[in-house]
């Protein structure tokens, strides 16, 4: 990461964008509307309406797990997507998307199966996978796709 290079980061509290300079993302930053941390080393869970402000307005990799409560390897992999925000932030953010409360946002991005794991950077999607896997497999997928 060029430690001269400014991002846009989307609050994960109350979805205001924040410039931060990467030389001080190891330096727990916080908003500047709300005060509070912009990492907290967990996915942030999004409305369809906060999509956008953390997909397209942030300059940092978002990785996105689309997911429903019914479904069992969605809850299974919810363990390991929370462990994985604390080895990927600040680097890489994560984001859960109920798709049974976002059905909306599930069809345009074409979401057939779930748990799915989309990447975007700057707002268009890089890369995805679908089903459950292990702490170190999925990290592993996301460094080497970002």
């Amino acid at each position: 990461m060029d430690q001269d290079h400014t991002f846009n980061v989307a609050c994960p509290h109350c979805h205001t964008a924040n410039r931060v300079p990467a030389h001080r993302f190891g330096d727990a930053p916080k908003c500047g509307t709300c005060s509070r941390a912009l990492f907290e080393g967990r996915p942030v869970e999004l409305t369809a309406a906060d999509f956008e402000r953390h997909i397209a307005g942030c300059d940092l990799p978002v990785v996105v797990d689309f997911w429903a409560p019914w479904c069992g390897p969605c809850r299974a992999m919810a363990p390991v997507f929370e462990r994985a925000g604390r080895e990927l932030e600040p680097q890489v953010r994560l984001v859960k998307v109920n798709t049974d409360e976002a059905q909306a946002l599930a069809a345009r991005f074409d979401i057939r199966g779930i748990p799915t794991f989309a990447i975007f950077e700057r707002g268009k999607e890089i890369t995805r996978v679908s089903g459950a896997m292990s702490l170190a497999r999925f990290v592993e997928w996301v460094r080497a796709s970002v």
